[in-house]
């Protein structure tokens, strides 16, 4: 099948590389349409694939078409693509734009809702998924295929699960990330050198996921085993209470669902 993308940053390049390594499509079957100079070069250079600054050229002949735009610009994309969409499936990872409003832009209603993470980029991301009913049989298998190299995925029926999971999956890395780096920083603040305090946190977190996957066990069964009465974890542990950290969680995570919700209508 052939492929084309409209935008060829980041997550399309994950992409991209995905497809060519599981052999889902030749080079030649790969198109990118890329507003940047730069990214163009680099597509083709690394990939040996067609990348060209007018989106319609990327879309002639595709059967699926990529959008790896951000939603801000959405709007504006839609309008350009629409008379070179043809009978392209359409897949999305544009954060919050929703089917209707997607179908809406392009008069086609074979759309594909994907919601990434950056994880992928390394073959470690957790992507949810959903598609339109008039999505045909074919895009979504070969759709699901690609998925699954960016690595885990998971179908969802009801789309009100992908701006959940926009804002827990998705913008999920960027709070693991905070929580780390302050970890280290902690580390550093009670005299560890920064290497140290990074190494020793960084094997913690991914130790501790690691259990958590393998064991099957709940994340609050572990805690407690770690957590000895009157111990030191114990203490901590007071403290994150007493800050609200598990309020101030649930409150970040629903904020970025309500921003999610309003991003594909803004504009």
């Amino acid at each position: 099948m052939r492929i084309g993308f409209v935008g060829g940053g980041v997550m399309a390049e994950v992409m991209i590389r995905g497809i060519l390594d599981a052999d889902l499509a030749r080079p030649e079957d790969v198109r990118v349409g890329e507003p940047l100079e730069s990214r163009r070069r680099h597509l083709a250079g690394e990939y040996g694939v067609a990348a060209s600054a007018d989106n319609s050229e990327a879309l002639d002949g595709a059967g699926l078409a990529v959008l790896a735009v951000k939603p801000q610009s959405i709007h504006e994309v839609l309008a350009d693509i629409r008379p070179s969409i043809g009978g392209s499936a359409v897949m999305s990872i544009a954060a919050g734009v929703r089917i209707d409003s997607l179908a809406g832009g392009l008069g086609h209603p074979a759309v594909i809702r994907v919601m990434p993470n950056t994880p992928a980029q390394i073959g470690k991301g957790m992507t949810v998924w959903t598609a339109a009913p008039e999505a045909p049989a074919e895009a979504v298998a070969y759709a699901k295929r690609i998925l699954s190299t960016l690595g885990d995925e998971l179908y969802v029926e009801d789309e009100k699960l992908i701006d959940a999971a926009t804002a827990v999956s998705a913008s999920g890395p960027a709070y693991v990330f905070l929580f780390v780096d302050s970890l280290i920083d902690a580390g550093v603040y009670l005299g560890m050198p920064r290497d140290t305090a990074r190494r020793l946190v960084l094997q913690t977190v991914v130790g501790s996921a690691t259990l958590l996957m393998e064991s099957g066990r709940h994340p609050a069964e572990l805690k407690d085993m770690v957590t000895s009465p009157g111990g030191t974890t114990a203490e901590a542990l007071l403290t994150f209470e007493r800050a609200g950290f598990r309020g101030t969680v649930i409150d970040a995570v629903n904020a970025a669902y309500q921003k999610s919700m309003s991003l594909g209508d803004s504009g």
